[in-house]
């Protein structure tokens, strides 16, 4: 049988490798050291603007630091995109706060600014407004950004960024990563590119990221003995893993280039499609990083996601649904819902497709033949 194509396989080159080797060779192991700091820097380098990013054990450590940093607390709530992974909600249940659920729009397939303002007006009318407000750039698509911060603005509401899958993605040539109060970046092994597992906290301002170092190590107080005034955490990124990060980000804008002509090349295999249409920016404004090319099925089409999905499973491809609604599922139940069915549809019309920066020639046309014989 045919190797394994992996939807998002992590991708590392001899660099990385180094740069791990000289971590060892000069013991920094534990979660400090030189290569942790040049992370960093190279982070805030590329996004260049005013950024000041703290390496942390994983994206959903940053929301959790990003959250605590704006003082949300039990019984507050905080507003959130609904089509996303389950990281980007998890951390306001931390808090014991709320999320109060958002439904999509269909260009972007993020959060829904008409939607989220009227969400805002109903919950002050029931006297609860809103702590912060989470917005996600999802699959590599930025968000309708301008006019989420605009209407968060209108009603003093602090803005959290879930660049998560957004690392190279531009809104207006800016780079994800550099909006509201705080952004997140994240590092799994999927990602565009990885340090194993990891993410990073992105702030605006320096005594932001003073304060999330100080929240991500434990809270120790500058004292001679260890003394905590505040419950911390121990989310500080390895300087082991850092130094792979170090060597990812010198490859990232190769690693974006060819994630883009993956989702170029998915475009121009299903141009003539009558069932299938692939998720691609809405104007010039949106430069996706596309980190995973996603494709949606027409509801008059004689097969289904789950269909192909299996198809090219049989083929050793790994292809997965959309994220599911986070208002869909068990666990978030009983928190509040806000919009129609754009994200539900999305879900059960969706399929993510092998994305890879490491796909090779031979990948692609294994995938195109596995397609076209389905198709």
């Amino acid at each position: 049988m045919n190797s394994k194509i992996w939807l998002s396989a992590p991708h590392i080159g001899k660099t990385e490798e180094q740069y791990v080797k000289q971590a060892f060779n000069e013991n920094w192991i534990a979660p400090v050291g030189p290569q942790l700091i040049e992370f960093e820097s190279a982070i805030d380098a590329y996004l260049n603007t005013s950024s000041f990013s703290t390496a942390l054990s994983s994206g959903t450590a940053a929301i959790h630091l990003a959250l605590t940093l704006l003082n949300v607390a039990n019984g507050d709530e905080v507003i959130c995109q609904s089509f996303t992974f389950c990281a980007t909600a998890n951390p306001i249940t931390y808090l014991g706060a709320t999320p109060v659920f958002i439904d999509s729009e269909l260009e972007t397939w993020n959060m829904c600014p008409v939607v989220l303002e009227a969400a805002i007006k109903d919950r002050i009318k029931k006297n609860k407004k809103p702590k912060a407000i989470i917005f996600v750039d999802l699959y590599g698509m930025p968000a309708k950004i301008d006019v989420i911060l605009k209407v968060a603005s209108a009603y003093g509401i602090p803005v959290i960024e879930d660049a998560a899958e957004a690392l190279g993605s531009t809104y207006k040539n800016r780079k994800c990563g550099t909006f509201g109060q705080f952004s997140i970046l994240s590092f799994n092994g999927n990602k565009i590119i990885t340090t194993s597992g990891g993410g990073a906290l992105v702030s605006r301002t320096k005594a932001f990221q003073e304060r999330a170092l100080f929240y991500a190590t434990q809270a120790k107080e500058p004292e001679t003995h260890f003394q905590h005034q505040y419950i911390g955490f121990n989310y500080r990124l390895s300087n082991v893993c850092a130094a792979i990060g170090k060597g990812q980000m010198e490859v990232l804008e190769t690693r974006i280039a060819q994630r883009q002509a993956n989702h170029q090349f998915y475009e121009k295999l299903f141009q003539e499609s009558l069932n299938i249409s692939v998720f691609k920016s809405p104007n010039e404004s949106y430069q996706p990083n596309y980190w995973l090319s996603c494709i949606l099925i027409n509801k008059t089409a004689s097969f289904r996601s789950v269909d192909l999905i299996n198809h090219l499973s049989n083929h050793n491809i790994e292809a997965r649904l959309l994220w599911k609604p986070l208002h869909l599922q068990p666990v978030f139940k009983n928190s509040p819902y806000y919009g129609g069915s754009v994200c539900e549809d999305l879900f059960n019309c969706g399929v993510c497709l092998p994305s890879g920066s490491n796909l090779t020639p031979n990948d692609l046309l294994r995938i195109a033949e596995a397609l076209s014989k389905f198709v």
